[in-house]
């Protein structure tokens, strides 16, 4: 018995052709939803897409036939659903999210619609003079008087719960308000490299927040490396720099006569000095001598008590901007895989 197969229009093999090749020559391809969307708007954001990505619209059934007949990529057919477009682009799945998040826009709600979120309405004026958008405002469940010679919004109110069908006279006045509480946009499902298929649940990452672990990190790490005399290439100057610090303040404290301490304790046993010198003053005017008497007279008290002097790390700064330096380094190598 013939077999008999239903002709496919050419129209439809050029079509499966045109996406193979964008699906073969990019080095990866998304499923995106793209319902909701006003034409005006995916159009600019096509168009705002220009060497980023291709956005490519068609029909399901020819998508699906596309992927099959490419083999292994066919594992994203369980990502068509309702107004599915391909994405096609070079850059990594990171940024593609990030760039169609980016590219979403506020947009009204319509009548109908289920609330995305609370939908809350602002107190204060509005630019409505008196008249019969009062009633309007207040039909659609908007507290509004008159104060002054126009329209107020008497209280803050949520006037739609989140899940909540908005009503034709609800999306009316939010529109006249000029509140969007929708947002339209490219919603990327998955992305597929040829190996690994990656969802929003991957993709949707706090880039702010990596940045801030990342450094604290490098710092925390830089700490650890000098304060346990671990050295590398990166901290080993921090670390001589604090054991000749460490050795100066040991030998000021011990009282150890080498040249290069002199100037810091002869300063100590001076400022030792007149702190004596003071307290014997202070008991018995007549035992100091005139010359001292004017020297303490002279000399603020909190430099004559001052403590132990500590050697101060003159490479401390450098350090640190070596740090920040390499920090930054860091910082625009992940800016540049995110975005």
């Amino acid at each position: 018995m013939a077999r008999h197969t239903s002709h496919i229009p050419q129209w439809k093999k050029d079509e499966i052709e045109k996406i193979k090749n964008l699906v073969q020559s990019n080095s990866l391809f998304g499923m995106v939803g793209v319902g909701g969307i006003p034409a005006k708007q995916f159009q600019a954001m096509r168009k705002d897409l220009i060497g980023i990505a291709i956005v490519k619209v068609s029909r399901n059934t020819l998508i699906k036939r596309s992927l099959d007949e490419l083999g292994a990529v066919n594992v994203m057919n369980k990502f068509i659903d309702k107004q599915t477009a391909f994405v096609f682009t070079d850059k990594n799945p990171f940024k593609l999210f990030k760039t169609l998040e980016n590219s979403k826009t506020p947009a009204p709600i319509k009548a109908g619609a289920i609330a995305p979120q609370d939908i809350i309405v602002e107190k204060g004026p509005t630019s409505f003079p008196p008249g019969p958008i009062l009633g309007d405002l207040q039909g659609a469940g908007i507290p509004a008087a008159i104060d002054k010679g126009k329209v107020v919004i008497k209280d803050t109110s949520v006037v739609a719960k989140e899940g909540e069908v908005v009503s034709q006279k609800l999306a009316a006045m939010l529109s006249r308000l000029e509140i969007y509480p929708m947002v339209v946009g490219i919603d990327l499902r998955a992305v597929y490299d040829g190996e690994t298929i990656f969802e929003p649940a991957v993709l949707r990452i706090d880039t702010d927040e990596i940045f801030a672990n990342f450094s604290i990190a490098a710092s925390e790490a830089f700490n650890l490396s000098v304060n346990s005399a671990y050295p590398t290439i990166d901290t080993i100057g921090a670390i001589i720099s604090k054991a000749s610090t460490d050795a100066q303040n040991l030998g000021i404290n011990a009282t150890i006569f080498e040249s290069d301490i002199m100037g810091a304790l002869l300063g100590k046993a001076h400022s030792s000095m007149l702190a004596i010198a003071r307290a014997v003053m202070e008991k018995d005017e007549n035992a100091v001598g005139d010359e001292l008497k004017n020297i303490i007279n002279s000399t603020p008290v909190a430099c004559q008590e001052e403590e132990t002097p500590i050697i101060a790390d003159e490479e401390e700064k450098e350090e640190e901007s070596t740090e920040e330096e390499e920090e930054e380094s860091g910082m625009a190598g992940l800016g540049a895989l995110f975005g």
